[in-house]
């Protein structure tokens, strides 16, 4: 039963399993983001005055979270249709 299972098969198998763990990356930057926007949004309601500033640094701040979602979409996509893996068969 085992032999039926070529290198190939085996290596996008594999692929595909990296690249669904690579996918709960995005797990993280979308907790982040959502905590910073309530404290964005408790920030503005306690000094209205300083909304642009907080609304600035809170932009930046989801930015530089959502840069590790885009690591892990770019590592997902590299195992499904780049796989340099295959080339060292």
């Amino acid at each position: 039963m085992m032999s039926q299972i070529t290198n190939e098969g085996l290596i996008l198998a594999c692929s595909a399993i990296g690249a669904g763990l690579a996918m709960i990356a995005g797990i993280g930057p979308g907790i982040g983001q959502g905590i910073a926007a309530g404290h964005g949004a408790a920030a503005v309601g306690r000094n209205p005055g300083a909304k642009s500033d907080v609304t600035s640094t809170m932009l930046l701040g989801q930015a530089v979270a959502e840069t590790t979602g885009l690591y892990g979409l770019a590592v997902a996509m590299i195992l499904l249709f780049a796989n340099p893996l295959l080339g060292k068969l």
